[in-house]
């Protein structure tokens, strides 16, 4: 009877050991595992077979981590104080470095791009914030992915999503675009005289030449004119036309009267 009672207990331990000892990786986990304190391999997924007690496993997801970066008070490189926040795309690529290089590779990471967000946004003026956001998120980016590049970590993306600026600066800005639009507008129209002040220059000087070509603009001017009956016309008479009237009527006062 003792004896069935000792195989029963030894045949108990040995299916105790043998499911604490069963560990099931998904296709997307790794197992950082351990022999007595020291690395010992990267197992996984599937079926990982672990001695208990002497040998522990980390687990590690290699999924895309998706975190964000809550609102950080930057001051720009031209003393505008901003809010910003970003979001940030990670992987792990490496599971042992980021087991045993890092004590929490998610905490770390979080706070290292807090960090470099501010330090690169203080870099650039207000105006480089708002409109170059393409760079600046390579920016942000390329550095955190050389700093945890030791911790096994991939930084895939970095997205800045919101900037809140104070409402005096808002109007401010406001200010600065209205006024840059009556500029290029000024600059349009003095343009657009010069333009027409060269062409009228050169139209006089064709006119200058051919004075017919003058008489057929007044014709044409009165033509346009005249389309209107409603409006009284006062057209001035080019002397060119009175001209040739006025020499033939002085031609027969002078000519002497018939004997």
């Amino acid at each position: 009877m003792i004896g069935s009672f000792l195989s029963s207990l030894l045949l108990f331990l040995l299916l105790f050991l043998l499911v604490a000892s069963v560990r099931v990786l998904r296709e997307y986990e790794r197992g950082v595992v351990f022999m007595l304190g020291r690395f010992l391999s990267v197992k996984g997924p599937g079926l990982v077979l672990l001695i208990p007690a002497l040998q522990q496993m980390a687990r590690v997801s290699l999924r895309l981590v998706v975190m964000d970066i809550p609102k950080q008070d930057v001051i720009t490189h031209d003393n505008v104080s901003v809010k910003v926040n970003a979001v940030l795309y990670f992987k792990v690529v490496d599971p042992e470095r980021a087991v045993i290089r890092v004590e929490n590779f998610l905490v770390a990471t979080s706070q290292l791009a807090q960090t470099t967000l501010r330090a690169v946004l203080g870099k650039h003026d207000l105006d480089a914030l708002l409109s170059e956001r393409d760079r600046l998120n390579l920016d942000v980016q390329k550095i955190l992915d050389a700093q945890t590049d030791s911790w096994g970590i991939k930084v895939t993306n970095v997205e800045i999503k919101d900037v809140d600026i104070d409402l005096s600066m808002v109007r401010a800005i406001a200010r600065q675009a209205e006024a840059e639009r009556e500029r290029r507008a000024k600059v349009i129209h003095a343009e657009g005289e010069l333009q027409a002040a060269t062409k009228l220059s050169e139209a006089a000087e064709i006119l200058g030449r051919h004075p017919q070509a003058l008489q057929l603009r007044y014709l044409e001017t009165l033509t346009v004119i005249a389309a209107d009956k409603n409006s009284t016309i006062v057209f001035p008479l080019p002397l060119d036309i009175v001209g040739p009237l006025l020499e033939a009527a002085k031609a027969r006062i002078a000519a002497p009267p018939p004997t």
